[in-house]
């Protein structure tokens, strides 16, 4: 079992007033599973933040408040999305190469996200099935929609130049074996 823990950085173009940092615990269990817990502190009461309502698989999580994981095994270009919302809906994406051929990952058919809000954080925790066998290179990001209707992109890593873009290659930084 690994554990570690992350912090993810603000796209310098997308500032946030509600939240000061974001970080990821990473825990290790298993051959392919992770439990990640992702920790946004902050004033919550500034972010649009849905009430828990019922786990279920939606599409375009993305457009608000959202935590995410990109996942690519060694050694090829293909790679998982996983999405994660604090509403408790959740999408998984397979994709073939860059943004290409993309398609639910049906592996993950039931997927259980716990969520605990407070003032000053907002914490959400799921558990993942890898694709694939290790070792993985990984990108975590956050997309986090303030009352006002502002939008900051959080990652461990952003492109070098240009708008925020998750799925990027050179975004999946963290490698776990």
């Amino acid at each position: 079992m690994t554990n570690m823990a992350v912090a993810l950085t603000c796209h310098p173009a997308t500032p946030c007033d509600a939240v000061r940092q974001i970080e990821v615990e990473i825990e290790r269990s298993g051959l392919t599973q992770a439990k990640l817990r992702y920790v946004a502190s902050g004033t919550m009461a500034d972010l649009l933040l849905p009430q828990p309502f019922r786990p279920e698989r939606a599409d375009g999580l993305w457009q608000h408040t959202c935590f995410e994981a990109f996942v690519q095994p060694a050694g090829g270009t293909a790679y998982s999305e996983f999405n994660l919302a604090p509403s408790l809906a959740w999408a998984a994406y397979c994709f073939d190469d860059y943004r290409a051929g993309m398609r639910p990952d049906d592996r993950m058919r039931n997927l259980t996200i716990e969520v605990e809000a407070t003032a000053g954080q907002c914490v959400l925790s799921a558990t993942l099935d890898f694709p694939g066998e290790g070792p993985w290179s990984v990108g975590l990001s956050a997309v986090i929609e303030e009352s006002r209707g502002r939008k900051s992109y959080w990652a461990l890593a952003h492109p070098p130049q240009g708008r925020p873009d998750f799925h990027r290659a050179d975004c999946f930084t963290l490698k776990l074996a």
